[in-house]
């Protein structure tokens, strides 16, 4: 699978503004999207496990600086290792 990218910004929803998560795969076409009110560790790795699972698991995933993003992916490496998944997701900071 090629690298997947992960955007994120903040949209109005309903007048409260809300985080939107966002994968997309090289070309820019997207894969996955997920609302919520926090950017946080809890909120980055739902939406990681929500990508992945519908997506299938990249070589590696491009994200921000942002320390909920590296945190969200290594909660999914270890989700992974528990059901003997071997591949460590690589990720790329940008």
């Amino acid at each position: 699978m090629p690298c997947q990218v992960r955007d994120e910004s903040y949209v109005k929803v309903r007048g409260k503004s809300t985080y939107l998560h966002r994968a997309v795969d090289r070309a820019g076409n997207p894969l996955d999207f997920m609302l919520s009110e926090r950017r946080n560790m809890a909120a980055a790795t739902l939406f990681f496990a929500k990508a992945l699972s519908n997506n299938g698991i990249p070589l590696r995933i491009v994200i921000d600086k942002s320390g909920a993003n590296g945190a969200g992916i290594k909660e999914v490496d270890k989700i992974l290792k528990r059901f003997g998944c071997p591949t460590k997701i690589s990720t790329v900071r940008s």
